[in-house]
């Protein structure tokens, strides 16, 4: 199931260098995807200072079934406008995990924590799940996050998601198609994201590569 990219933005470009040389890439969009999360992009067991403080600005809360988990590690920076783009960074990929687990291509807080750009592309991907009565179960590892300002203010966020431990389940037959145990697991996401005058990070843009950690 293949994951179209979004808008591609001027910040992820002007922070690319810096970023790829952080978390390493070849550069090359992933073409394929195996369980969510694979193709551009979570409950977790967030740190305290890793959750937006009472939902500020109206944030949605966000869970996950315990048959479907997102562990986030190092989710953390000593800078808090970083910190904060981390935090929404990480509410829009426990969104979209929640939209395809509950088989809900529009999902508010999808729809919150992107533009509208984003969010239809994010729409698009989420139905496929849905169309093929396809779940996610098992779980997913978050971590090396890399985050950068660019000078017009926007945020760049690019992490590394472990699939190796998830897998995608069709709700009408019960088979469970296992991720293959090899770097091809492993996803690269690439995000942009603007900051609202609610100061929501959205995200605006985002691409993956699997293979790229």
């Amino acid at each position: 199931m293949n994951r179209s990219t979004r808008l591609v933005a001027t910040a992820l470009a002007a922070s690319a260098a810096f970023l790829l040389t952080a978390c390493g890439s070849s550069g090359d969009d992933k073409d394929n995807q195996e369980i969510a999360g694979a193709d551009t992009r979570s409950s977790a067991r967030p740190s305290a200072s890793a959750t937006p403080s009472d939902m500020a600005a109206g944030r949605p809360k966000i869970t996950l079934p315990k048959s479907y988990q997102a562990d986030f590690e190092g989710w953390t920076n000593s800078d808090p406008k970083k910190q904060a783009i981390l935090n929404d960074g990480k509410q829009e990929l426990l969104a979209e995990y929640a939209a395809i687990i509950e088989g809900n291509p529009d999902s508010k807080a999808l729809a919150f924590y992107t533009d509208d750009a984003a969010s239809q592309s994010a729409r698009k991907w989420i139905k496929g799940f849905v169309d093929d009565d396809l779940v996610l179960i098992g779980r997913a590892t978050v971590s090396k996050p890399q985050v950068s300002i660019a000078d017009d203010g926007s945020g760049v966020l690019f992490y590394c998601v472990d699939e190796s431990k998830g897998s995608t389940k069709n709700t009408k037959t019960g088979k469970v198609e296992q991720t293959p145990q090899n770097a091809k697991a492993r996803v690269q996401y690439r995000n942009r994201l603007d900051k609202t005058s609610q100061g929501v990070w959205k995200t605006s843009y985002s691409e993956t590569e699997r293979g790229g950690c």
